[in-house]
């Protein structure tokens, strides 16, 4: 854990012992269900900590999280990012992820972590996104590379509450990514503000933040039926 925190006190994050010690109980029991089902490629513990663990932090350079906020994260999978981002601020959290085995994983290590009042939902954005309590019921809305751009914008703006944030965690293609999603940006209520470039250590890449506020309600069409946006993305129509 020194890495995690050497890396984060360069980042302005203090994380104390608790905090520690709950990313340590992270990486054990990530790697110990990796053996059983596909949670991860990454398995040498100095990478989980900066490919997924620093990864996941970087989020607070565009969101600086004070506690308190209502977060869904879209596709959370392994728990990326939004279990580290609850480990270190006291968030509402809710993990969303259309594969049963990682949210059977996810509600497990929640009891783990004593993080009882993380909901943890196997469920199709698609369907969860019109849904009452949770349909533009967000602050922030995370998501860590699961779509291009143009179907996460879908994917995620309904959820998000007006005034609040969607947030993406892209790769190098972010800035052509945006570029293609711009109508779809606006034409479900979100307004891009900014993107931020990350330079992970020990040479593990870049990262380009994108944050998207919400200025106006989503048309009650969108999310489309399940498995229609990564179809016939909003992004090549409008």
């Amino acid at each position: 854990m020194d890495k995690l925190l050497c890396y984060g006190e360069q980042w302005g994050l203090s994380l104390d012992d608790a905090a520690l010690e709950k990313f340590q109980l992270y990486q054990t029991e990530l790697l110990r269900w990796n053996q059983s089902i596909n949670l991860t490629r990454i398995t040498a513990p100095g990478e989980v900590m900066v490919k997924h663990f620093l990864d996941s932090l970087t989020c607070l350079q565009v969101l600086p999280l004070a506690g308190g906020e209502r977060v869904l994260d879209v596709g959370s999978g392994a728990g990326f990012p939004g279990i580290p981002l609850r480990i270190v601020r006291n968030i509402r959290l809710v993990l969303l992820d259309s594969s049963r085995k990682k949210i059977e994983f996810l509600q497990y290590l929640c009891r783990r972590l004593g993080f009882d009042d993380v909901e943890a939902l196997h469920m199709r954005a698609e369907d969860l996104g019109h849904k009452e309590g949770y349909r533009e019921a967000f602050d922030v809305v995370v998501a860590r590379a699961v779509a291009p751009l143009d179907v996460l914008a879908e994917l995620c703006l309904p959820f998000t509450a007006l005034g609040g944030f969607f947030l993406a965690q892209k790769g190098p293609r972010a800035k052509e990514e945006l570029q293609d999603a711009a109508g779809a940006i606006t034409l479900l209520g979100g307004k891009a503000e900014r993107m931020e470039r990350v330079i992970l250590p020990e040479g593990a890449g870049e990262r380009y933040l994108v944050l998207i506020q919400k200025e106006r309600g989503t048309p009650s069409q969108y999310p489309r039926k399940a498995g229609v946006p990564a179809r016939r993305p909003l992004g090549k129509y409008t």
